[in-house]
């Protein structure tokens, strides 16, 4: 009998389980609604496609971040690979040229033979048979929410999420900012947007001001705290913005040599840097106010802009009360869940989740006992948050070093204690590679010829 896995999605975490699994031997079936049924947020039909930032966090070594994307390198990520052959220069940070990254990962899953690409809605989940992995991201439809809050026994949650607006290189002002990155901390990658203290008083003024984009009377704005828009980081106090998105420490000024009163960073979209992104700039104004208001940002008087800032729905499911420490729903085993949908937030989260659904959607085909990751790695300490933390007040959380378990020793100094900490996870880490995931069995060859229709 042919062993095959369904996979709904196919953003980050869909097509790297789709990718683990096919490098195993094991045929899958890939469903991805666009273009068929397109969502309010995505712009093509390549899979992987990022909407929200183009960055994929800290590259800094022993950074949460970086251990995250260095277990993932060692478990062998495919999709950690098209990020870096798709790398666009940002400073300390792994931020990439969304279309070519996107495009990459279409490519990678296309060609794999054991693959079958379906474009098609899925909204109905067959728990009793076969194996499936549920990784339709933060904009799952809504038919396959209510099928997925049918499986869960409870109805999904959501909050809102956030897009930046993105600008034309050409249209900047060249001669009122400057390069520079934060520290000094990798190149200066960065166009940085100097504020005087009357510049940013008008720009608050304004900001507060501005018309939002009214809600439907059905929705509930629980905004991710990790992604506030910048009005209501705004409404929270005068200079919240410049001890935020807009700080200033660490980006003197080096035609002055002085630090600037609050900054606007904007960072590269791709590699022909013909376009910019407002780092930390999403926001939920109608069109027309964001114009008006962004255009107070010194050096984009005469901003041309690609794309406005958006709100979105994300979707996930309570994985605290929901999900076992292997990512499957405790009461259908053999459902696993991976992406933000999961609970995690993040492009590299989402990335690492559906690798592990992937490897652990692959030992339940071989009729083995999924292994969870060691609670000392990143992989660990992400899986333990979602599947522990308190189902009464669970929000999505990126990688940190408060998730990860602190040494025994107390290290006053912070540098050489999350050091430690990175050597420790990554010991215990190849220590599960080697022992599980690497070891995973393999179905007979006769059970893998085709990916299921």
């Amino acid at each position: 009998m042919s062993v095959a896995i369904k996979i709904i999605g196919g953003g980050l975490a869909g097509s790297e389980a789709a990718l683990q699994l096919a490098r195993r031997g094991l045929a899958v079936g890939l469903y991805e609604m666009r273009p068929v049924r397109p969502t309010p947020a995505h712009q093509t039909a390549d899979l992987g496609e990022l909407v929200c930032s183009n960055s994929l966090k800290s590259d800094s070594e022993n950074t949460a971040p970086w251990l995250l994307k260095e277990e993932m390198r060692r478990a062998g990520s495919v999709l950690l690979e098209c990020a870096r052959a798709s790398a666009v220069p940002a400073g300390h940070a792994l931020a990439v040229d969304r279309a070519d990254f996107a495009a990459r990962v279409t490519a990678a899953v296309t060609r794999e033979p054991l693959i079958r690409l379906r474009r098609e809605e899925v909204t109905r989940v067959d728990e009793r048979e076969g194996i499936t992995i549920v990784a339709t991201g933060p904009l799952t439809s809504d038919a396959l929410a209510a099928e997925i809050a049918r499986l869960a026994g409870t109805a999904q949650l959501f909050f809102y999420d956030s897009i930046s607006p993105i600008v034309e290189a050409d249209s900047i002002e060249m001669a009122r900012v400057y390069f520079a990155a934060r520290y000094d901390k990798g190149t200066a990658d960065y166009i940085n947007c100097p504020f005087t203290a009357a510049e940013y008083d008008r720009f608050v003024d304004a900001l507060l001001e501005a018309q939002s984009v009214e809600g439907k009377d059905w929705e509930k704005l629980n905004y991710f705290e990790g992604c506030l828009p910048i009005e209501e980081i705004a409404r929270r106090g005068r200079d919240t913005l410049r001890f935020g998105p807009m700080k200033p420490v660490g980006l003197t000024d080096p035609r002055t040599g002085k630090r600037p009163y609050a900054v606007a960073q904007l960072r590269r979209e791709n590699l022909r840097a013909d376009s910019y992104n407002l780092v930390g700039f999403q926001n939920h104004l109608k069109f027309g106010e964001q114009a008006r208001v962004l255009r107070l940002i010194p050096g984009l008087e005469n901003a041309r802009f690609l794309r406005f800032g958006q709100i979105h729905r994300n979707t996930y499911i309570n994985a605290p009360a929901l999900l076992t420490a292997t990512l499957a729903l405790k009461a259908h085993p053999r459902v696993l869940f991976a992406g933000q949908i999961s609970g995690v937030e993040g492009y590299v989260e989402s990335i690492a989740t559906g690798l592990m659904a992937g490897l652990n959607a692959a030992a339940l085909a071989a009729g083995t006992e999924p292994v969870p990751p060691p609670r000392e790695s990143a992989f660990g300490s992400l899986v333990h948050y979602i599947t522990q933390a308190d189902a009464r007040n669970f929000q999505p959380a990126n990688i940190t070093f408060d998730l990860l378990l602190p040494l025994t020793e107390t290290i006053r100094d912070r540098k050489e204690r999350h050091r430690l900490q990175c050597e420790r996870a990554l010991r215990a880490f190849e220590k599960w590679l080697h022992e599980f995931a690497h070891g995973t069995p393999q179905p007979a060859a006769a059970g893998t010829s085709a990916a299921p229709r």
